[in-house]
């Protein structure tokens, strides 16, 4: 038995393997940011910091030696986020008796809750957890964006460019939010060339990538060595506890986001 306490749920493997695979069908939609950086692990749940390749001097308070030295190894604590949800028995027991139409938007709910943090972690930063997100590390100045997604093709290629000129090499990436995404997909430019397209060409055939959680956009190199996103326990359900009518679970992960180019990306924003 280890933390996520599965064993002691009152529920037969049937619903397991339905809560997994609404798990893994929400997560690949809504989780981008981890697609679009640097992979680290999965460690495991005792995997605790990120080593940053870097030490501390310090001063011992009894030193014998003159050449006696004391250094410590930076690293950066991974968080660890909880995020709990229900689900009713009988739907849980319907799993067994061969029912596909399960009611599990408590789960989807968290699953889209949890996404929206992590991406918003990678790409904005989280102060409580010590991380330094990705616009908020770029020295490159906001690109406006504007209101017409016709026009989206300007300000990407402007992003680009700063990029290239700080000699970031692509292919790029355009990380969007969902309106703007819906807005992207179905604009086109005047004789009706898709601008969808028009961006990927952009973009050095990289991505448009829709991303819950993300302040407007932001366009960002796809190369390795730019970001690291740094894995102990991956997105896991555990067994919280039950009553007659229903059963609590929660999605677990630690995990840590480390900027190692600044220079890597450019926030697009609105005037």
């Amino acid at each position: 038995m280890n933390h996520l306490l599965r064993e002691l749920a009152p529920i037969p493997q049937a619903a397991w393997d339905r809560l997994e695979e609404e798990a893994k069908d929400q997560f690949t939609v809504h989780l981008a940011a981890r697609r679009l950086v640097d992979w680290s692990g999965p460690h495991g749940w005792e995997h605790s910091a990120t080593g940053l390749g870097r030490k501390r001097v310090l001063a011992p308070e009894h030193q014998d030696h003159d050449d006696f030295e004391l250094h410590r190894r930076k690293v950066l604590e991974l968080a660890e986020v909880r995020l709990p949800f229900v689900v009713n028995r009988s739907e849980l027991d319907d799993a067994e008796r061969g029912a596909t139409d399960l009611d599990l938007d408590g789960l989807d709910a968290a699953a889209l809750h949890l996404a929206r943090l992590e991406n918003h972690a990678v790409f904005h930063g989280w102060r409580e957890a010590g991380f330094t997100g990705m616009t908020g590390a770029s020295p490159h100045r906001p690109v406006p964006l504007g209101n017409d997604p016709e026009n989206c093709p300007k300000p990407v290629a402007a992003a680009v460019n700063t990029l290239r000129d700080a000699g970031i090499p692509g292919p790029y990436a355009l990380a969007v939010g969902p309106r703007e995404h819906m807005d992207i997909l179905a604009s086109t430019e005047r004789g009706g060339y898709p601008v969808v397209d028009h961006l990927r060409r952009i973009l050095g055939g990289g991505k448009v990538v829709r991303a819950p959680g993300t302040e407007v956009a932001l366009v960002l190199a796809l190369g390795e060595g730019n970001f690291e996103f740094d894995v102990g326990q991956d997105i896991s359900i555990g067994y919280e506890g039950h009553d007659h009518d229903s059963v609590r679970f929660y999605f677990e992960e630690s995990f840590s986001m480390r900027v190692i180019e600044p220079s890597a990306a450019v926030a697009l924003v609105r005037e």
